[in-house]
């Protein structure tokens, strides 16, 4: 959705139509999120699954996943609605294309807090549970190395 949204986009923004423009930046906004989000639920899978192996149960697992998936993004979204609507517009890249016109974030705080730093706390997130694999990786790697070689001796 968020490549169907950015491709339409600039289409979409040829109609001069404010109410169609905050729609369609809002939904390339929340689907952007979605994807970082959906990122950053792939990693503590990805935790859960190589380093919490066993005795790991979370009742109704996946439904959790969507609404954090969908809902974290979904209130992000929704807070910059209700500060400002008008957050969202369109933005001419420049006045001699008529074309290049784009409807995304207007205001650059709003867009440093909820795009930047959303993706930058995920991609520390996903940077720790990477390590963290990595660390229990390695620390499975050397105990069966060294079980390996009491076995021999």
């Amino acid at each position: 959705m968020l490549n169907i949204v950015f491709l339409l986009n600039s289409w979409l923004t040829s109609f001069n139509q404010p109410g169609l423009c905050i729609t369609v930046a809002m939904l390339l906004h929340y689907f952007l999120l979605a994807a970082f989000t959906w990122m950053c639920l792939e990693s503590v899978h990805f935790y859960l699954a190589l380093v919490k192996v066993f005795n790991v149960y979370f009742p109704k697992y996946i439904l959790k996943c969507c609404i954090a998936g969908w809902g974290i993004p979904a209130i992000v979204i929704t807070l910059v609605l209700i500060i400002n609507k008008d957050f969202y517009g369109n933005g001419s890249l420049s006045e001699s294309h008529p074309y290049s016109n784009f409807c995304w974030i207007q205001d650059n705080t709003v867009f440093y807090i909820s795009v930047v730093a959303y993706f930058f706390i995920i991609f520390l997130m996903n940077t720790a549970m990477f390590i963290t694999v990595l660390l229990q990786i390695h620390s499975v790697k050397t105990r069966t190395q060294k079980t390996s070689r009491f076995w021999k001796q």
